[in-house]
């Protein structure tokens, strides 16, 4: 794999909060952190590229996630505020693309959904016979928790739900909206929509959401080198690379190289690392 840059490196140290100075200690922290970068994963470490909830708890370039998870201050922590900030629900919340525990900022869900969401008229053609029934249930009773969820929709086998629940979260139908451990653990599942009606159904062509994942990736991380877009989002390497030619043909990115791609400098804007704020555009 292509080396990156020390400068970009830095760059994304002060993007993905990646830096003692700036981590995420808080549930309103790690809200902004999402809205800052537009979307990261959540207990991804540093062998895997894009923020992540986790290295920005641990605010350091080098974090990785011990085996031991329940005894690590930091992982407690980084899975406590998922949690919390599931409670919430002020930014996107599920498994997505390639079964990714993903959070998504509300001005990217409209971008997210055009390359992932369902319409509704290719539900019964492209869902499992158990997805469609969790769905009918949830539709008619709007939030439920897996265990009522599972009797109600006829789904006896644990696993079989769960591939049917991991189907739904990647089509952008069904989210955790609550998650309890007493009695039992268990989480609250809803309709995404019930959540986030206006950016679910603003619609929005596949390309802009292509351009606009790739622009928001690269505002965060400087740059990108091959396959790194893709392996971040879960897009194939074809649609990754149309979305990054899209912000060259623009402008917004150059092309120095196959597969490689630079946000021009002029928008590589410096950090306020003492607000722990991006200076505005």
């Amino acid at each position: 794999m292509r080396e990156i840059p020390s400068e970009i490196e830095d760059f994304r140290d002060a993007r993905w909060r990646r830096e003692g100075m700036r981590q995420v200690e808080t549930a309103f922290e790690a809200e902004r952190f999402i809205e800052q970068v537009g979307f990261a994963a959540c207990l991804t470490d540093c062998r895997r590229p894009g923020p992540s909830l986790y290295v920005a708890v641990c605010g350091r370039r080098d974090a990785v996630m011990p085996r031991n998870v329940q005894k690590d201050e930091e992982a407690s922590l980084a899975w406590t505020l998922k949690d919390e900030v599931i409670r919430r629900g002020k930014v996107y919340y599920a498994k997505l693309a390639r079964g990714k525990a993903t959070f998504v900022a509300p001005r990217m869900l409209p971008y997210f959904h055009a390359v992932w969401g369902m319409r509704r008229a290719d539900e019964t053609r492209r869902l499992s016979r158990g997805a469609l029934a969790i769905l009918r249930v949830l539709r008619r009773e709007w939030e439920m928790s897996t265990a009522d969820l599972r009797a109600d929709s006829a789904i006896v086998d644990r696993y079989s739900f769960s591939r049917a629940m991991d189907e739904l979260q990647a089509a952008m139908l069904v989210i955790p909206a609550e998650v309890y451990y007493q009695p039992k653990f268990t989480y609250i599942w809803t309709l995404a929509v019930s959540r986030f009606p206006d950016a679910l159904r603003r619609r929005v062509n596949r390309e802009t959401g292509l351009r606009e994942i790739a622009r928001c990736f690269l505002d965060s991380a400087g740059m990108t080198i091959p396959g790194e877009l893709a392996r971040v989002t879960g897009l194939s390497r074809p649609e990754a690379g149309r979305g990054n030619r899209a912000l060259v043909a623009e402008g917004y990115a150059t092309m120095p190289a196959r597969g490689e791609y630079w946000l021009n400098e002029n928008r590589r804007q410096p950090v306020n690392r003492g607000a722990g704020e991006p200076v505005n555009r």
